[in-house]
């Protein structure tokens, strides 16, 4: 399988949650005893994490999974274009990166 590409927006100072649904050979992927990993950086090769999202198997049977920040850390992200990827990890250690892109965060003015 070879990691999709979603580009998306987060509003500064809003909570941020994304459901995902994967699918294997078109149908849910049994993600029963993986876990789930996500960060946002400013470059692919930057070493400073922006963001390492919340990240969790939400029904496995289904194939679904859950990104997400809270409204502090999106307070915290500074308007700009950010890359990120997700990641998830089988119960025998097996990694596999299913998503990718660009994150652009906008301003918030209510404050």
């Amino acid at each position: 399988m070879s990691a999709g590409t979603y580009n998306f927006t987060i509003e500064q100072g809003t909570t941020f949650s994304r459901v995902l649904t994967l699918q294997e050979n078109g149908s849910a992927m049994n993600l029963t005893g993986y876990s789930v990993a996500s960060q946002m950086r400013s470059t692919h090769d930057s070493s400073s994490i922006v963001a390492t999202f919340s990240g969790s198997v939400t029904n496995a049977s289904s194939g679904q999974l859950t990104l997400s920040l809270t409204n502090s850390q999106t307070s915290a992200i500074d308007e700009a274009i950010y890359v990120y990827d997700v990641e998830i990890t089988s119960g025998a250690g097996a990694v596999t990166r299913i998503l990718e892109g660009n994150i652009t965060v906008t301003p918030e003015v209510t404050r």
